[in-house]
């Protein structure tokens, strides 16, 4: 437990952000996240959605209703929701949408607006997705640090004799 904070419930958002940054497509800043993330990039129930989704709904209500929100959930909590009327009736009326995902991939789509991406059966994505480019940036990263490993020495100097030169 960190104070107010319990758990793991930010680990799938923390791992959107470092996907983000990779892949330079950033995300959409009126989607709020929570859920806990697996070694398998499943996404994991979280305690206290109810409590969650009415607090991000009630500050988006404080800042106007003039734009969309929205928030991604577990899928394995939706079972659990029991929401108040006021958030209810915004998702009728479109102004507040509640996506529940299984996967960071998933997830991954909905806060960029662009397609995550399936390996084929040789690992490689389509192009134009989120994966392919976190690919590319971390192979630009490891060619990086390959030829800094890589490089020569610099030349060693003269050790200084003492004498000053006229």
């Amino acid at each position: 437990s960190y104070g107010m904070i319990e758990g793991d419930s930010a680990s799938s958002t923390e791992l959107y952000a470092l996907l983000s940054s990779l892949s330079g497509v950033p995300i959409k800043q009126n989607i709020a996240v929570t859920g806990s993330v697996n070694q398998f990039g499943e996404i994991q129930p979280i305690g206290g959605v109810n409590e969650k989704i009415e607090g991000f709904f009630d500050v988006c209500m404080r800042r106007g209703a003039d734009a969309s929100y929205a928030v991604i959930i577990p899928q394995s909590n939706v079972n659990h929701l029991m929401l108040k009327a006021e958030v209810l009736e915004a998702v009728k009326r479109g102004k507040f949408s509640i996506y529940a995902v299984s996967t960071i991939d998933e997830g991954l789509s909905i806060l960029t607006g662009v397609e995550a991406g399936k390996a084929d059966g040789k690992g490689n994505y389509p192009a134009a997705s989120v994966n392919a480019k976190v690919v590319a940036r971390l192979k630009e990263l490891s060619e990086t640090a390959r030829n800094f490993s890589h490089r020569k020495p610099a030349a060693k100097r003269k050790p200084a004799t003492g004498k000053k030169s006229q």
